[in-house]
């Protein structure tokens, strides 16, 4: 019983953290419930994260386009640590639903 309340809170938890790092971080462009409806957003060609190719994005791809960036978007390496960017991912899944 305490292995499965310790399984559900981990996710929990890094949700949690990843939800700090995003609104201070990423919400200026893709928007705190991350729809893209941001003037910055707009300039950038940011898409929302329900959009189909991000939907079907690989936790592994999320992760390295945060880290070492793409398209318009410049990464976070160096700026954000990997355990954070992992978080960033799991609240972006968040977002999604």
């Amino acid at each position: 019983m305490i292995l499965l309340a310790a399984s559900i809170a981990a996710p929990a938890s890094s949700q949690a953290r990843g939800a700090d790092v995003y609104i201070a971080k990423c919400a200026v462009c893709h928007g705190t419930d991350g729809q893209a409806n941001t003037a910055m957003a707009r300039i950038m060609k940011t898409l929302p994260f329900k959009d189909p190719a991000i939907l079907k994005a690989t936790d592994a791809q999320l992760f390295d386009s945060t880290k070492n960036g793409k398209s318009t978007m410049k990464g976070y390496a160096g700026k954000l640590t990997d355990a954070q960017i992992k978080d960033v991912v799991a609240y972006m899944r968040l977002l999604q639903k």
